[in-house]
């Protein structure tokens, strides 16, 4: 049979029905999450009841934490075990390895309070006290936020200056951010715990990491003021604050340009720095054997260790030596300053002068004056 002619794309396109596009029916119509009269933030309580199953798998989480902390989570650990027992929660304390472990059992009728419990052992490895730290498995609203701060500073000096500043004089810094964000603050080593809702712990994190930065803490603060001050005026509620709040703009100090000295140019290149072979073949040292380049190194050593027993005595022999005298001024001069060194032959060269001055003083007539001089008095006899 001859082949059957192709058809043609007009034909086909022609043959083919369009598609109905699917009617959507439902596009109109509210849905949940645009009602504005819901409380999409508000926390619903969760009951024992509403858990029909149990879990089908555990979770766990372990952390680790320092060795200091070890002493105090052996004492604290069987209240933590209480209290996460109330919860359907085990625990586990590995002192060998140092971490702590939290898992879920069969009874755990809560699923998020495995991710609480996880959170509560990092609180308590970064040094948080356990009557603090057990709000976040009583309370629903408060969460913690763990700020790693060791990696924003990478000079030593600077990282504990900066540090310091969140703390503040006697606390004051760190006592302000705590009642300005509602929030507990903990400052330890290379980390910030903090706890409190969500919305303070993004202004705690937001000052921290800005203050790592070389941003004082204190220009945070005076816009959490200003900020509390405004959300008391209802008619400010649909307004911008920026115009209310400052603006603080990093400045950097214009600093002198030294401009670099040019060397002269010279065609030969600098000579190279000696080996310590040359250096030992320099000093005779190369040329010594194994038994007496040991004791020359034992010698040295010696007399480095003398030197210093010898400092280390005359530092305290220093408490033994006794402070040079003062002289006082004369009579109407307040100064006092202190006494010129003499020899031992001016102090008796000055001695024996005071001497022959009283001896040729009683030797000595009185002085003739119009005044009389006061007889003396006769001792009365006592009668018999």
């Amino acid at each position: 049979m001859p082949p059957s002619p192709p058809l043609l794309q007009a034909d086909v396109e022609d043959d083919v029905a369009p598609a109905k596009r699917p009617t959507r029916k439902f596009k109109n119509l509210d849905k949940p999450w645009e009602d504005d009269s819901v409380d999409h933030w508000k926390n619903e309580p969760f009951a024992k009841e509403d858990m029909k199953n149990p879990l089908t798998e555990a979770s766990s989480f372990a952390v680790l934490f320092p060795a200091y902390r070890e002493k105090y989570l052996r004492e604290a650990w069987p209240q933590v075990t209480s209290l996460l027992k109330e919860h359907s929660l085990s625990c586990q304390l590995d002192l060998i390895e140092g971490s702590m472990t939290v898992s879920t059992t069969r009874k755990t009728w809560d699923p998020y309070s495995i991710i609480k419990a996880r959170d509560l052992i990092k609180l308590l490895a970064r040094s948080v006290h356990l009557q603090q730290a057990r709000k976040i498995l009583d309370e629903d609203e408060i969460a913690c936020d763990i700020i790693k701060i060791g990696g924003l500073c990478r000079n030593k000096e600077r990282f504990v200056k900066r540090r310091d500043r969140l703390l503040g004089p006697n606390g004051s810094t760190l006592k302000a951010i705590e009642l300005l964000t509602g929030c507990y603050v903990m400052v330890q080593g290379n980390t910030v715990s903090v706890m409190g809702k969500h919305q303070g712990l993004k202004q705690v994190r937001k000052l921290v990491e800005d203050c790592m930065l070389n941003f004082h803490p204190v220009y945070h603060i005076k816009e959490l003021m200003i900020r509390r001050e405004l959300e008391k005026d209802p008619a400010l509620k649909e307004e911008s604050w920026e115009r209310f709040l400052p603006s603080f703009k990093k400045k950097n100090a214009q600093r002198k340009k030294t401009k670099p000295t040019k060397k002269e140019y010279t065609p030969f290149p600098p000579a190279p720095m000696p080996r310590k072979v040359d250096l030992e073949m320099e000093s005779g040292e190369y040329f010594l054997a194994a038994e007496q380049k040991k004791a020359k190194l034992l010698a040295a050593r010696d007399a480095k260790q003398d030197e210093g027993a010898a400092a280390s005595k005359a530092k305290r022999q220093e408490r033994f030596v006794a402070p040079k005298e003062q002289r006082r001024g004369a009579p109407g001069d307040n100064s006092v300053g202190a006494a010129p060194e003499r020899s031992a032959a001016e102090l008796v060269a000055t001695l024996k002068a005071k001497g022959k001055g009283k001896r040729k003083a009683e030797e000595a007539p009185p002085a003739a004056s119009g005044v009389a001089a006061p007889e003396p008095k006769k001792k009365k006899k006592k009668k018999a």
